[in-house]
């Protein structure tokens, strides 16, 4: 079945999901929801087909379409997935979907009251091949020592905010930040590939405003460490690598994973991954709207998947707690 989407946010990222949704072939755009009319018109006609544009949330969530995708402000997140689930609309959020455990927690108490919908947090890495080869070469290895996750680029949004602004960002207000934005992808990765850690610290740089502009974050295994280091405020080339005995993984960015790596530590290195995608949605789309039409052939693998998100808001919170970083929804 063909996927009537709708959509909250029209902001590039948001352009890049419809984009690979309409790739996928299993999505129709039919709604856009905008503050601004114009904005939302302006959206919409970049895409073929008829879409409504509303400036009613509810409006559009009782439009007709079957899915969701929220890309707002972080802080947003929860009442806007709130009001879609109650009106039986399956929720595709953004990373990072929720700002702590107790959102989480609510949201998960929703879909067990309306047992149809599903929800699913937009970490397009884990979906990808590449991601797959990653998982595939670890079970071959026979010991891992740790490994280093880095996803550091310089935020479009960072010369305003050091001109005095304050973008939404880089604004704990907003449920925003390094760790809730750049920070998801390699706490994503390090959960997916080695599940939940048994402690976890937070060493963040601190900006005026109380959020984090960067930082370094470690996870404590029973037989190794994963570092994360990820920020909006500057550029690293560092690559990501999964350390075994004399072997190791070598991984070109882990949110983008162009090129994966395998040494033996002997001599010996080859490249074990594919041709990463132009849009690097697409699988996720496709996987999201399998799991949407076939929910009993799937319903494994789709709480496989929402554990995982259950997992990372929980480790996120920690994280952010052990670096004194508040957000509204803490209060």
């Amino acid at each position: 079945m063909t996927l009537k989407l709708g959509i909250i946010g029209t902001n590039w990222i948001t352009k890049m999901f419809v984009e690979a949704a309409y790739l996928s072939g299993e999505y129709e755009l039919k709604s856009v929801y905008s503050r601004h009319f114009e904005t939302g018109k302006a959206f919409a006609d970049d895409f073929v087909g008829e879409t409504a544009v509303f400036t009613d949330l509810n409006d559009m969530l009782t439009s007709g379409i079957d899915v969701v995708y929220i890309a707002s402000p972080n802080s947003l997140h929860f009442l806007q997935a709130a009001i879609a689930i109650r009106n039986g609309v399956h929720i595709i959020v953004e990373k990072s979907a929720f700002a702590n455990t107790n959102e989480f927690e609510k949201i998960y108490a929703l879909l067990r009251e309306n047992p149809k919908v599903r929800f699913f947090e937009a970490a397009r890495h884990i979906h990808q091949a590449n991601f797959k080869v990653i998982e595939e070469q670890i079970a071959q290895m026979a010991h891992i020592s740790g490994a280093t996750f880095v996803y550091e680029k310089y935020s479009s949004r960072f010369d305003a905010y050091l001109a005095g602004e304050e973008p939404n960002v880089l604004n704990p207000k907003f449920a925003a930040g390094a760790l809730t934005d750049l920070g998801v992808y390699p706490l994503y990765a390090a959960i997916k590939l080695f599940g939940l850690p048994q402690s976890q610290h937070y060493f963040a740089t601190r900006l005026r405003n109380g959020g984090d502009g960067r930082g370094v974050a470690i996870l404590r295994y029973a037989d190794f460490d994963v570092t994360l280091i990820f920020g909006k405020q500057a550029n690293s080339y560092l690559h990501s690598e999964i350390l075994g005995l004399r072997d190791t993984i070598l991984i070109s960015n882990i949110a983008e994973l162009e090129e994966v790596k395998y040494n033996d530590g002997q001599g010996q290195e080859q490249v074990i991954s594919g041709l990463a995608p132009a849009n690097p949605m697409v699988q996720e789309a496709q996987v999201f709207a399998d799991m949407i039409n076939h929910p009993v052939e799937t319903k494994a693998e789709y709480e496989d998947l929402l554990m995982l998100s259950q997992r990372v808001n929980l480790v996120l919170t920690a994280l952010r707690a052990d670096a004194g970083i508040v957000f509204p929804a803490d209060k």
